[in-house]
């Protein structure tokens, strides 16, 4: 029911809305729909399905999970019906499928894209979620599931003179739908992280030249990308089921056959061996397919990070360069997301490329005609933001989310984020969120812990409306307990260590709380598994008046 109020502005009745149209939001969307026969709305800032792969269109954008991988598992018929054209997928692929999906299952029809939820309020007294967007309009619902994603959020650093630039400016996050042309330009790029590392080059190949400012180096492992085998794609297809099995009993969402225990177990030759052996097989497994104690122990990552840092300067010419961009000792492999890279290294031997450490000169002021450090002033025509997001918090920030009794989202968080499984939170009933805070989310196989998150929340609002139940919030006392679990597993590794986005590290003000549960997708599984066997153990619901 849709019903004008004044104006352009109006108010309409769903059983569900749902904000974001890239993996989460689809499928989120096609279980209501589709499965619980729900009336369900999805609302998209884009023009179009994709999320995360339809704003990333930087140059080099491709996922760093095997294509065959990273992809939805529900449906025999999709999977048998798609064929990736590369081990790993690149941006335009990615989001071609995403598309093609959509399309399968009729998804566009409820998707009112161009649209931004400007608030989510709860009413108390009618047990439903008001949410209004930029475009006027107005609607009810009883779930509200913010499928916005964990890295959606630009950072943007604010350095003195920010704006003043007279030049092109971009961001890798948000990307110009009809790209950039480098030919003959004077670029500019700050940020070396995961992005940055598949940008640089491609752009270095096109422009005339190309500055980069590091603070941070980083252990990059090459991709090792290649045209899909269609023998390899035949296999996999015929054996699909078993894949999912193995990735589901798997840490990652992805098995890794060379895995071993501890690299403390084997001789210097037998952990040479070993990392060759995973540095050839490229992506992630050097860095969880290698040995299972290089998160763990520092004698084993001080091995893998030598290793790494022999690769780097075996690749780069000029040994001042080299050292610039090997990580010191003091910062430990691993423990920021590994970036994974394709002629990262050797593009700094390129003579139209400059590597400059913003670490010893930071960056003091942008100017109209670039930016100059404490070290020196640089000319450019473009300028690049590769400084990644505000994880996990940034885009819900955007939304006004206001819980019972006023409470905002924000304000709850204001000491981190607290959630229960990183599915609900305390005092905003019948809000879900997908691989949110204190989940496997970013450390897990995505398009696999979506289906999981999605798939436990539609079990909920079909066991909710099987026995009369109107709402649906996290207990203090049990979201205290996930906290401090998810806590005291990353303290037995090393990954707090690190001044990284899974800290919120990267935020000026952000609290320092680890965000990402680090026990496992199988044993998550079995968590959230036996949650719902035992009546949403850990939640209160609400009866019916």
């Amino acid at each position: 029911m849709t019903q004008t109020l004044s104006g352009t502005q109006t108010t309409s009745v769903a059983d569900a809305v749902v904000v974001g149209a890239g993996f989460a939001g689809l499928y989120m969307l096609h279980l209501l729909r589709d499965k619980l026969k729900l009336k369900a709305r999805v609302f998209e800032s884009a023009d179009g399905v994709g999320g995360t792969w339809y704003w990333n269109r930087y140059p080099g954008a491709r996922c760093d999970i095997p294509s065959h991988h990273y992809s939805f598992s529900f449906s025999e018929e999709l999977q048998q019906e798609w064929t990736w054209s590369e081990k790993y997928a690149a941006q335009p692929e990615i989001l071609e499928y995403l598309e093609f999906v959509a399309r399968k299952f009729d998804l566009n029809k409820d998707i009112s894209f161009g649209t931004r939820v400007s608030s989510a309020h709860f009413n108390e007294a009618e047990q439903r979620w008001i949410i209004t967007t930029d475009r006027g309009e107005t609607v009810v619902a009883r779930y509200f599931i913010p499928a916005v994603g964990t890295l959606s959020d630009a950072n943007i650093p604010k350095f003195k003179g920010h704006g003043s630039f007279q030049g092109q400016v971009l961001f890798t996050g948000k990307w110009p739908k009809e790209g950039v042309n480098f030919a003959g330009k004077r670029v500019g790029i700050i940020g070396t992280g995961a992005t940055a590392m598949q940008a640089i080059p491609v752009i270095a190949e096109q422009a005339a030249h190309l500055t980069v400012f590091q603070r941070t180096p980083n252990y990059g492992t090459p991709l090792r990308n290649e045209p899909m085998d269609p023998a390899v794609d035949r296999e996999v297809k015929a054996n699909y089921r078993t894949l999912r099995q193995q990735a589901w009993e798997s840490f990652a969402g992805v098995p890794f056959e060379r895995l071993k225990p501890s690299a403390l177990a084997d001789s210097p030759e037998e952990r040479r061996k070993q990392y060759e052996a995973c540095w050839e097989d490229g992506g992630f497994s050097l860095w969880i397919g290698c040995y299972g104690d290089t998160l763990f122990d520092h004698t084993a990552n001080r091995y893998a990070a030598d290793f790494v840092r022999e690769k780097i300067r075996a690749r780069v010419q000029d040994p001042a360069v080299a050292a610039l961009l090997c990580p010191p000792e003091s910062q430990a492999y691993g423990t920021k997301r590994q970036p994974c890279e394709t002629h990262y290294f050797e593009t700094f031997n390129r003579d139209n490329v400059r590597l400059v450490d913003i670490r010893t000169h930071p960056i003091d002021e942008i100017l109209p005609t670039g930016l100059r450090t404490t070290g020196g002033e640089y000319t450019f025509d473009i300028l690049i933001y590769a400084t990644g997001f505000d994880a996990f918090t940034g885009a819900m920030f955007k939304m006004d989310i206001r819980g019972a009794g006023g409470r905002t989202l924000q304000d709850y968080w204001s000491a981190g984020p607290r959630t229960l499984y990183g599915l609900g939170a305390h005092g905003f009933p019948n809000m879900f969120f997908i691989t949110g805070p204190q989940s496997p989310s970013v450390l897990f196989n995505m398009p696999l812990g979506i289906e999981m998150h999605c798939e436990w929340i539609a079990d909920c609002i079909t066991h909710m409306n099987a026995h009369g139940y109107t709402a649906i919030s996290a207990n203090t006392e049990d979201e205290d307990r996930w906290i401090r679990h998810t806590k005291e597993l990353a303290d037995a590794t090393l990954l707090p260590e690190a001044t990284s986005w899974y800290l919120g590290a990267n935020i000026p003000g952000k609290p320092r709380v680890f965000m990402v549960y680090l026990g496992g997708g199988k044993h998550y599984k079995e968590v959230i598994s036996r949650c719902a066997a035992e009546g949403y153990a850990g939640f209160t619901l609400t009866p019916s008046s």
